[in-house]
């Protein structure tokens, strides 16, 4: 959706705003800078859209992370309605959801056509909702990423067992794979993540995508690039909202989030695979080296993440249900996308 069509559709239904008329102001932290490739840049996006679809009526005033609570406090503080929304990805609300992780990323997971028809058509829109009832907060689908790489290592990893000590920043469930293979797995934001790798205190990162990765300054930390990234093939972020909040708003402005998000899927969708090249080039010149797992590596990853599944799925019956969702519609998937699509 273009940015032309977007200003028409404001004018078509109209929502101009009356001279003199205030807008509504909504505070929206992210959980990513705004300067951020993709994942920060995108949130801004949001906020043009949404003004220029409601006439001005509803703004997103956009803070940078921890602008007004810590990124692990923005889920209590928005059910709680002391912030009144977030750009967000629903994994950073896994201690308080342990299901959660499975709206963000899952290792060896769905691509971007069947994570995005599951959530839209399939049901998973629809279990998150009755998932998150109780904390007040409503959810759009607000973005996707592309595939991540695998992780930075300080030395290269032949076999499972280089793995074992190494003291590594992973997030959501690839750290519990991880730790299946006896790595030291930490959850550090990427200024404290980059610091460790300096100073040695960390081994290896997994961060993003190469454009993540290179804005951030990840060649000057570790040289070693591994890939693919089978924790996170593709990654959903979220627009999230008090419920309350939501509810107040009018009809128009509703509508005009859900569809200045839906157009955010496209945009960032496609923006994430355009930018990877110049990225990988500017890496590549940087003495970095780019690694791909062999079949022992991967093989091990999914026998570590078979193990570490199983536990989820006994541990919490809302994960157990939404995985059992997404992994259902994932078979039945295969029964178009083996027929539909050249691999």
């Amino acid at each position: 959706m273009t940015d032309r069509l977007l200003v028409a559709m404001a004018a078509a239904v109209g929502t101009l705003m009356a001279p003199g008329a205030q807008a509504e102001t909504l505070d929206m932290q992210s959980v990513y800078p705004s300067s951020l490739p993709v994942i920060g840049t995108a949130a801004l996006r949001l906020v043009d859209q949404v003004e220029t679809l409601t006439g001005g009526s509803l703004e997103l005033t956009f803070h940078e992370p921890n602008a007004i609570v810590s990124g692990g406090e923005m889920w209590d503080a928005i059910s709680t309605g002391a912030v009144d929304a977030g750009w967000y990805t629903p994994g950073f609300a896994e201690a308080i959801i342990p299901a959660a992780t499975i709206f963000t990323a899952v290792p060896f997971g769905p691509d971007v056509r069947e994570y995005s028809a599951w959530w839209y058509h399939g049901g998973g829109q629809e279990i998150w909702t009755e998932i998150t009832a109780p904390y007040e907060i409503h959810t759009e689908l607000c973005g996707v990423l592309a595939p991540e790489a695998s992780g930075w290592f300080a030395k290269p990893i032949e076999s499972p067992e280089d793995l074992a000590g190494l003291k590594m920043r992973a997030f959501g469930l690839v750290a519990q794979v991880m730790s299946k293979l006896g790595v030291q797995a930490q959850s550090l934001p990427p200024s404290d993540t980059m610091t460790g790798l300096r100073l040695g205190t960390i081994d290896a990162a997994e961060m993003a995508f190469p454009a993540i990765d290179n804005a951030l300054g990840m060649a000057e930390y570790a040289k070693h690039y591994y890939f693919p990234g089978w924790h996170q093939q593709n990654s959903l972020l979220t627009f999230i909202v008090n419920q309350h909040v939501w509810d107040d708003l009018d009809e128009q402005q509703r509508a005009a989030i859900q569809n200045a998000c839906a157009a955010n899927v496209t945009y960032m969708l496609a923006e994430g695979e355009a930018i990877q090249v110049a990225a990988l080039e500017d890496l590549a010149d940087q003495g970095v080296e780019f690694h791909t797992w062999n079949d022992e590596m991967m093989d091990s990853f999914q026998a570590a993440w078979g193990e570490v599944v199983k536990e989820q799925v006994a541990a919490d019956k809302d994960f157990a249900r939404a995985w059992e969702s997404l992994s259902e519609f994932r078979q039945n998937f295969k029964l178009w996308s083996d027929r539909a699509y050249i691999r």
